[in-house]
């Protein structure tokens, strides 16, 4: 580690809050559940991204080396039927959705993942973990599908904290003929000369989902590692199911973290209250609000909600992410003649109450309240630009010179403006002086009269 500081993280596997541990303190490795690419992004898969984004980018003032792999899913049900339905080839699909989803993400300043594994390039991988399966007695293959034994893993559960009723209630699998147990779930399927699919020892097929991150997690990472997780959607089945497939072969079946020591999983996002479906017409995809609204500001609305709760996206946090921002950017503006050097990011008191659960919303109001008493006469300037500085790098904020920028030709009108109005004011000419401090005001303009002569900035 960088220094003797702590990060507090709630494992979702122990179901309470504890101090992030390294297995190795000088390399700790992150896995989180990336996108299924058949369609445009929505504001819940980027809630997710932007989450872990921040995790990552906070964990990196601390540990010395971060390694983070979020992967693609490219062979999917869903994949299939939206290319049959637009009557293209699976990968024009996958292909066209995977540059979609990491250029939106890129927007919202979401770092690239040091690994982004997809699927179909590691079959291979999927195929050795379900023969070792077998060959253990944990899984079985019954007409040309292979499935995971539930009841030979006694940790199935723990994850979830459901009983076995609820297990098969909620399993989102389809109880087969086939199955010996209601609760097995798939590890290969069958495909028919029209589905994509591999050669196997079970026949032509494809694999389950939950094969997938099992076998891309350990192949890119090794096990175990330190941090699973994505959205809360994800803990039952699909989490579960990894570490049960997971721990069954290449772990300690006796120990469910020997798969990854810690679980992190981030709220859901309502829609004014409402849960985004098809059916209601509500799903916000990222690419219509990079439209409409900075990429900075979808951001800083994202993580407005602490991330283990839920988030309702609605116009009210877009605009205080908005007008926080902008109240930022011109106390950056004031201070871009200060010089300072790097700040030291393994001293961590300005971002102390990010390292407690990765508290975004507490970080926020620290924001809200250095908006509130910044005094551009009086301040430590030099204390609150690096104080920012380091804020913003970990938040993912304050990356873009241009944000809010106004033309060449409105800048200068805007000084036209501010020297006559200095001139009024010098002539004690205080009604001309008011009615241009309107005139600025009609143009989205703030004025600030300071010692050292008048700052603008583009109003909230």
């Amino acid at each position: 580690m960088k220094s003797s500081t702590s990060f507090n993280l709630y494992n979702t596997l122990n179901g309470k809050k504890e101090v992030l541990k390294a297995i190795d303190p000088k390399h700790l490795k992150i896995y989180a559940c990336g996108p299924t690419v058949y369609n445009y992004a929505h504001i819940g898969n980027a809630r997710m991204a932007v989450v872990f984004d921040t995790l990552v980018r906070t964990l990196r003032s601390i540990y010395p080396k971060v390694t983070y792999v979020s992967n693609i899913t490219d062979i999917d049900d869903k994949i299939i039927e939206a290319a049959i339905d637009q009557n293209v080839d699976i990968s024009t699909i996958t292909e066209k959705y995977t540059q979609i989803y990491n250029e939106d993400m890129s927007k919202l300043n979401v770092l690239a993942p040091d690994v982004q594994p997809k699927a179909t390039e590691y079959i291979s991988e999927m195929i050795e973990l379900i023969e070792d399966l077998i060959s253990k007695g944990f899984a079985y293959e019954k007409e040309g599908h292979v499935l995971f034994h539930v009841p030979t893993y006694n940790n199935y559960g723990k994850l979830s904290k459901i009983n076995r009723e609820e297990q098969i209630a909620g399993s989102r699998v389809e109880v087969a003929p086939f199955k010996k147990d209601p609760a097995d779930f798939i590890l290969w399927k069958p495909s028919t000369e029209n589905q994509p699919g591999w050669e196997s020892p079970w026949g032509f097929g494809r694999p389950g989902w939950h094969t997938e991150c099992s076998a891309m997690s350990k192949k890119t990472l090794g096990l175990p590692f330190d941090i699973h997780g994505g959205g809360r959607d994800l803990i039952f089945p699909h989490h579960e199911n990894e570490i049960a497939q997971s721990c069954c072969s290449s772990a300690n079946i006796e120990d469910p973290s020997s798969y990854a020591k810690y679980w992190m999983h981030n709220g859901f996002v309502t829609i004014e209250g409402e849960k985004m479906s098809k059916s209601l017409g509500n799903i916000i995809l990222v690419r219509e609000l990079t439209d409409s609204y900075h990429g900075e500001v979808i951001r800083l609305a994202l993580l407005s909600s602490h991330y283990r709760q839920g988030l309702d996206w609605n116009e009210k946090i877009i605009h205080q992410a908005k007008k926080l921002l902008n109240k930022m950017y011109a106390i950056l503006d004031d201070l871009k003649s200060i010089n300072i050097t790097k700040s030291d990011s393994s001293n961590n008191e300005d971002i102390s109450i990010l390292l407690d659960d990765l508290n975004t919303p507490g970080l926020i109001a620290e924001l809200n309240k250095i908006a509130k008493d910044y005094n551009s006469d009086a301040s430590d300037k030099e204390s609150v630009k690096s104080k920012l500085l380091l804020i913003g790098s970990v938040l993912g904020i304050f990356q873009d010179k241009s944000f809010n920028q106004v033309s060449e030709e409105l800048r200068q009108k805007i000084e036209v403006l501010i020297a006559k109005r200095n001139n009024a004011k010098k002539d004690k000419n205080f009604d001309m002086a008011d009615q241009i401090r309107n005139e600025l005001n009609e143009l989205g303009i703030e004025i600030k009269d300071t010692s050292e002569g008048t700052s603008w900035n583009i109003k909230s």
